[in-house]
This record gives C-alpha cells, sequence and structure tokens, in this order.
C-alpha cells in the first residue's frame, strides 16, 4: 500500500527552509549580492507575518550571523552545514503522512560533489523532530511537482538520466514514486531547459498551480527553449492535463553571453504570498500578472534573481516548505 502523496505546493505551510548562501569561493563576487536576493525572497513570503514561518538555513557562524544581521527578527536562522543552497534538493520532501522523506543524492549526477549535501536532508528532519523514511535511490526535490492527489510530473532528462539511477527502469521509478511518496500516476515531459546543470529539473518548466492543471512557459521571440515547450505542452494535453500558459522571459544570457535557464516557472508558493523570480526581461511584468490570475488568494510579488541564478538555479530551487500537519 502506498503512502499519501505530499500535499500540494499551495497547501498550508509551517515553515519553509531556505538556504542561505553561506561559501564565498562558490559565489565570489556574487555572494553579498545573492545573499540580498535571498533575503528579500524570504521577506516576502512571510509577508509581515501573513506567511509561514522562515527558516533561513546557513551554513557556517559567519554566514549564519549575515543572515541575522540582514532578516532582523523576521526570520529563525539555524545553521546546518551544507554544500551549497539547494535545498528543493536536498532537504527532505514531506509526505501526505508528515514523514520526512530522505533520498539519496550524488551532486546532480556527479556534477558537483560538495561535503554536507548528502546528510542535510536527514538532519534537518532531526532538527524538527521529524520521523524520517530513507530511501535508497537519487531524487531530487526539484525534479518533480505534484498536485497532491497522486499525480506528479517529471522529466525524462532528469529522471531517466543514467548518471542518477543506472540501474532503474522507467517502470521501476515510477513504482518507486509510488510506494515512497505515493504518486501513482506520472506525467513524463521530455527535456527541460537548454544549459540546465541539473539535467531538466521540472520545476523550471512546468508547476501544477491546480489539481490536474499544470503551468507551462510560452516561449518569447527568440527563445532558446521554444521547442522544450512545444513538445511539454503536446505531451501534457495528450495525457489529459490543463495547460496554462505563462510568458517565457525568452533568451538570457549571462556575462560570457552564454544561454542561462532563466524560468519565471522557479516560483514559490507560500501560504501568502507567490514570489516570481525576475530578470530585467521584457516579460516581467506579464508572467507577474500571469500568474496573479492562477493564485487570486495570494500576492504575487515578482523579485530580481539575477546573482542567485549565477549559482545555477532560483527562488523555487533554494527553498523547501514544511506542510501543516
Amino acid at each position: 500500500m502506498s503512502n499519501p502523496p505530499p500535499p500540494p505546493e499551495w497547501a498550508p505551510h509551517d515553515a519553509v527552509w531556505i538556504g542561505f548562501p553561506s561559501h564565498g569561493e562558490l559565489w565570489v563576487d556574487d555572494l553579498e549580492p545573492a545573499r540580498a536576493e535571498v533575503v528579500a525572497f524570504a521577506r516576502a513570503v512571510h509577508a509581515d507575518g501573513r506567511g509561514e514561518q522562515v527558516i533561513l538555513v546557513a551554513a557556517d557562524d559567519e554566514a549564519a550571523g549575515a543572515a541575522r544581521d540582514m532578516a532582523g527578527d523576521f526570520a529563525k536562522v539555524v545553521i546546518e552545514p551544507f554544500g551549497d543552497i539547494w535545498l528543493r534538493d536536498t532537504a527532505p520532501i514531506i509526505g501526505g503522512d508528515g514523514r520526512a522523506h530522505d533520498f539519496g543524492f550524488n551532486g546532480w549526477g556527479g556534477k558537483y560533489d560538495l561535503p554536507g549535501d548528502d546528510t542535510i536532508g536527514a538532519r534537518l528532519a532531526a532538527s524538527r523532530r521529524m520521523r524520517l523514511a530513507s530511501h535508497d535511490w537519487v531524487l531530487e526535490g526539484g525534479a518533480i511537482d505534484g498536485d497532491g492527489t497522486g499525480l506528479v510530473v517529471t522529466t525524462e532528462q532528469c529522471l531517466l538520466n543514467r548518471n542518477r539511477n543506472p540501474d532503474l527502469t522507467q517502470a521501476d521509478i515510477e513504482a518507486r514514486l509510488a510506494s515512497d511518496l505515493g504518486y501513482t500516476r506520472v506525467l513524463w515531459l521530455g527535456d527541460g531547459l537548454y544549459n540546465d546543470h541539473t539535467d531538466g529539473h521540472v520545476d523550471n518548466l512546468a508547476r501544477f498551480v491546480g489539481p490536474n492543471r499544470l503551468a507551462l512557459p510560452e516561449a518569447a521571440e527568440n527563445d532558446p527553449n521554444w521547442r522544450v515547450y512545444q513538445d511539454a505542452a503536446m505531451r501534457a494535453e495528450a495525457f489529459g492535463v490543463e495547460v496554462v500558459h505563462i510568458p517565457s522571459p525568452g533568451r538570457i544570457l549571462n556575462d560570457e553571453e552564454d544561454v542561462i535557464p532563466a524560468s519565471y516557472m522557479n516560483f514559490y508558493i507560500g501560504n501568502a504570498a507567490v514570489v516570481v523570480p525576475l530578470y530585467g526581461a521584457d516579460n516581467d511584468a506579464a508572467a507577474v500578472a500571469a500568474i496573479q490570475v492562477i493564485f487570486p488568494d495570494r500576492q504575487v510579488v515578482g523579485q530580481r534573481a539575477d546573482h542567485i541564478l549565477t549559482g545555477g538555479g532560483s527562488f523555487h530551487c533554494i527553498s523547501q516548505q514544511v506542510p501543516s500537519t
């Protein structure tokens, strides 16, 4: 018998863990501006006390001191050593029965093997005295997104990648999603965003915004991901899922003129606010407006995330919610 699936992200939260940039050698010149963007995101989630408890997770004493100085009283700061801030992938996934599910983690297919990332999930669960269920296969939280009914969306590029679970077939993975997390129906999309070093995490591409209702980007002019978006929409519609289109930021380049995986889909759904990453693109305001229509009961806030993105992700990637029990 499978477990009840995790609540959808729009269900009530008791708290949210948010990773705080802690390692200057990783962030270099982006450390301080990334910290400022993280605190601005956390403040928007807190929403003057109307949102869930915000827990900033720092890796050491220096980072914890900086987090306390920048956040003041609105956030709790805890110290738990980690490699980097992407807690969506390394923190536990909380199931529908309140258990914390901790999966294997191998640095996104062996790309970034940083100390602490493979153990922080169990440590965060222990810090809240959660019942822990450990699973012996690699699964990152950003690789999946569920609607609370047992339906989950993922990408073949990530979950079927041989650098994660080379001995598991697609059928094996579906069986484990069912037995471990209660996901009984799997919508398989194809590839994720171009140049996404997570091998196509779905939370940069497609997000459930209601039962059987999936938000997907609509390609902008000169969009490097237009074929990805088109294929995802075709697969979702053929599966029987209602598709809602959100404008895409289009082609966003870094300082070296490389395409980076900027996406409005990496928003976080909090109790009081939905926080959308912005990049100074023409569609920033249109994306916030489109997401506000989807969530009329919450304030949709756009916040710049340029410096966080230099590390490879955005607001959803650095956060993991603790659902109310």
